[in-house]
């Protein structure tokens, strides 16, 4: 990719009150990643409007993407660069969890307790939203039922605020955008409280296209690498909850696939 006119996103952990923190890591990234070599590296993030086309460029360079698309739509699509790793609680080296959240002054003790109730999820390609709660309430379910209703809210931060109108009773939340929250908008959290955690799963990989080349692929590692570790850089890192990074092995992500089908072998291949 090198030389060529390329594209730039991190719009996984990008809410209104962190957009700066993003921007300039982006900024930092970008020089280190100019330092290794890489010619044609974006002055500023893209941030699109339709993020599945952007994802699926040919000359996208660097982004950040969910387990769930790596695994399903955007499979051979998308080179993993690393696995950043977040210091937030849930979290462990490259792996995540979700927070089931809820209400805090829902009388709600235990995930039985939510049968019937209204969930609500930001879309049906997330893990950390939709295909982990499907994993985690399977166990409880009858007859491929568990939720009187459920919702799809279009993101994180409307699952949250559809939580604390009282709109829905339960949302599956990624548990480091629950921590972005605490720490950078704690109102989006206000009224809430964390239910349960779900089990582990690969963190949010950063990605580049397919049609990377492997000099380019190797150059985005070492620039990453050295902004991770860049002391000049320690603050932004602790705004943004980032630790270090690490390189997964290529079949790391099947858990996403393996929660997908548990959920289905428990006859509950989709939230109802």
């Amino acid at each position: 990719m090198s030389g060529s006119a390329s594209l730039a996103s991190l719009p996984m952990y990008d809410p209104p009150e962190v957009r700066a923190a993003t921007d300039a890591w982006w900024q930092a990234l970008a020089r280190h990643f100019r330092a290794a070599g890489i010619q044609g590296v974006p002055d500023a993030l893209t941030r699109p409007a339709d993020l599945h086309a952007h994802w699926g460029s040919s000359v996208l360079l660097f982004s950040q993407g969910c387990g769930f698309p790596l695994t399903h739509a955007f499979a051979g699509r998308w080179q993993v660069v690393a696995t950043p790793c977040y210091r937030a609680t849930g979290c462990g080296g490259p792996y995540y969890r979700s927070v089931l959240i809820v209400r805090e002054d829902a009388p709600l003790r235990s995930i039985e307790d939510l049968r019937g109730r209204t969930a609500c999820f930001n879309s049906r390609d997330s893990h950390s939203g939709y295909n982990i709660l499907r994993a985690t309430v399977a166990p409880h379910t009858r007859h491929g039922r568990f939720f009187g209703q459920v919702v799809q809210s279009g993101g994180h931060i409307r699952s949250a605020a559809m939580v604390q109108r009282g709109e829905a009773d339960i949302a599956s939340l990624d548990c480091v955008t629950h921590a972005l929250y605490a720490r950078h908008a704690p109102h989006r959290l206000e009224g809430t409280r964390v239910l349960a955690q779900t089990g582990p799963a690969p963190g949010l990989p950063y990605i580049t296209a397919a049609a990377t080349d492997a000099a380019t692929l190797r150059r985005l590692r070492d620039g990453l690498q050295a902004a991770l570790v860049d002391p000049a850089l320690a603050d932004l890192r602790a705004d943004l909850l980032l630790g270090a990074a690490s390189l997964l092995p290529e079949d790391a992500y099947s858990a996403i696939t393996d929660a997908e089908r548990q959920a289905a072998a428990a006859g509950y291949p989709d939230l109802a």
